[in-house]
């Protein structure tokens, strides 16, 4: 029975991915609207939107296509007071389901155990303590999720597939702004009054965990104040 079992799974796995890679191809002139009602349709319930709060952008996107829309959003106890306010400000006003995930350490907790200022000392652990095995576990009940992702934002993130497969989580990966611009982004918040995170009127153009975040200079990707001066350029989750 449990060999049976296995290798249902895994069937649904290739089933998941061929529709993935399928849909990448199919999907790459879509609208984003379009791109998400794709992923509504194929997934449901078992679909959710991740955000940092930097803004409300996609999770306002998908909630025009599906409102009530599950909302994810990853607490790691080192966010800026604004990005919490953002994520009470999302919770309260939209049509879409907020849920907060925290990790299973407080930062106290993690101070103690592996020293203060892990995130100075060591960004990848503490990334990967903080987010990474966070959203792994918060993802369990979904099969697809989509992401804020755009190729304009970083050379890393040039090759942003609209659709794609998540070999690591073994999910379907959906990035429906991947070819929007920042003026894109910009004309969709005044156009519908989406809720933005103020750091981005204070020179962030990126916004994360607060000891690894800055402020970016002029001719700066929009990256470029995330682990400044580090090699580093993703946080592991992407």
């Amino acid at each position: 029975m449990t060999t049976v079992r296995t290798e249902n799974a895994e069937a649904e796995v290739e089933r998941l991915k061929g529709l993935a890679e399928a849909a990448g191809r199919e999907l790459e002139d879509a609208s984003a609207l379009e791109i998400l009602s794709w992923a509504v349709e194929n997934f449901g319930e078992r679909f959710c939107v991740t955000s940092s709060m930097e803004d409300a952008v996609v999770a306002h996107l998908a909630s025009r296509v599906r409102p009530g829309v599950d909302v994810v959003f990853l607490d790691t106890g080192y966010h800026f007071p604004e990005t919490i306010g953002t994520r009470d400000a999302v919770d309260a006003v939209m049509d879409v389901n907020v849920i907060t995930l925290t990790p299973r350490q407080s930062v106290a907790e993690q101070d103690a155990e592996y020293g203060p200022r892990l995130h100075d000392r060591d960004p990848d652990l503490c990334c990967a303590l903080r987010k990474v095995g966070l959203l792994q576990d918060g993802l369990t009940g979904y099969d697809a999720w989509a992401t804020g992702l755009r190729r304009d934002e970083s050379p890393t993130r040039a090759g942003t597939p609209v659709v794609g497969w998540d070999e690591k989580r073994r999910k379907v990966k959906v990035s429906p702004i991947a070819r929007w611009t920042q003026e894109d982004v910009d004309a969709y918040v005044t156009e519908h009054g989406v809720l933005t995170n103020p750091l981005l009127m204070d020179g962030y153009a990126s916004v994360g965990c607060a000891p690894c975040t800055r402020r970016v200079l002029a001719g700066e990707d929009a990256r470029a104040g995330r682990w400044a001066g580090r090699a580093k350029t993703e946080c592991g989750l992407h």
